[in-house]
């Protein structure tokens, strides 16, 4: 299971969500942002990085890396990493924190004591999910991280707990981002099962949800607006966009030259999409 991407998926919608995390979040927690960051000579790259606003020099970055796996030497690696983009770019930040999220302990490297100055410190701080309490009680976007860990007789419950409550507790545009984030992590975890059996798994059918209604009243509106078709594009773009990441240029001439009735049969095919093979693939077809 990639649970690597769907954390940092997680981190997309809600950057706030890691200091949610932390004992002591710093007081602008709302203004950073998640991105990942190449560090040259030699070259490497940083997938969770957290950076301060550019208006607010010098900042506190922080770094975040998502263990579910042993590595005997992950923390010389994320030490010496963070250590040396800190030092490339020095004259931006005031200091540099650390957050490690583990399943549990039994996954973090047995040989910790060469760290044991930042391991018992205020720099780094280690997160166990296993050790956050009930997942009922928590915030709904930890409580995703949590599902990740759970063993597949558990999960399908608890996804469907989530579901319900997302539903009544958060906006309408986030709670579509849950909903996605939500079936994916359980596409994950059931790999020999498809999108819709998951979906069904759920108790969802989402041409059915209150989000799906919304969506297509949306291109309606623009339809009206702007003519059918033309709704009709804006529509399946932005949705293709949601469900496969940013489109080329290329890819969005393909789409805008179908006719309405193509239109909306991709339209009704991308609910199944789960990257940019599917589409190329309903292209060919």
């Amino acid at each position: 299971m990639r649970r690597d991407s769907i954390f940092y998926k997680l981190f997309q919608q809600s950057p706030t969500l890691l200091f949610e995390l932390l004992t002591h979040p710093p007081t602008n927690a709302e203004a950073y942002r998640f991105d990942s960051v190449a560090v040259k000579e030699p070259k490497f790259e940083i997938d969770g990085v957290f950076l301060p606003p550019e208006e607010e020099r010098p900042g506190i970055v922080y770094f975040c890396e998502v263990q579910f796996q042993r590595d005997e030497q992950l923390y010389e690696r994320v030490f010496a990493e963070s250590s040396l983009y800190f030092y490339r770019q020095r004259n931006r930040f005031s200091d540099w924190q650390v957050v490690i999220i583990y399943p549990s302990r039994s996954i973090e490297q047995s040989d910790i004591y060469p760290h044991r100055n930042h391991l018992n410190g205020d720099q780094v701080h280690r997160i166990y999910l296993d050790a956050l309490g009930d997942i009922r009680s928590l915030p709904i976007w930890v409580a995703l991280m949590v599902l990740t860990t759970l063993d597949d007789e558990q999960a399908p419950q608890e996804a469907r707990y989530l579901l319900a409550r997302s539903q009544q507790e958060i906006p309408q545009l986030q709670n579509r981002a849950i909903i996605e984030l939500l079936t994916t992590i359980m596409v994950y975890k059931f790999e020999d099962k498809s999108q819709r059996e998951v979906e069904e798994m759920l108790g969802i059918t989402l041409k059915e949800t209150r989000v799906y209604r919304e969506i297509k009243e949306e291109g309606r509106e623009e339809g009206r607006e702007a003519g059918r078709e033309e709704g009709e594009k804006s529509l399946v773009l932005r949705q293709l966009t949601r469900r496969v990441g940013e489109l080329s240029p290329e890819v969005r001439s393909r789409v805008e030259s179908l006719s309405l009735e193509q239109l909306e049969n991709l339209g009704e095919a991308l609910l199944d999409f789960q990257g940019m093979a599917d589409l190329e693939a309903w292209f060919n077809r």
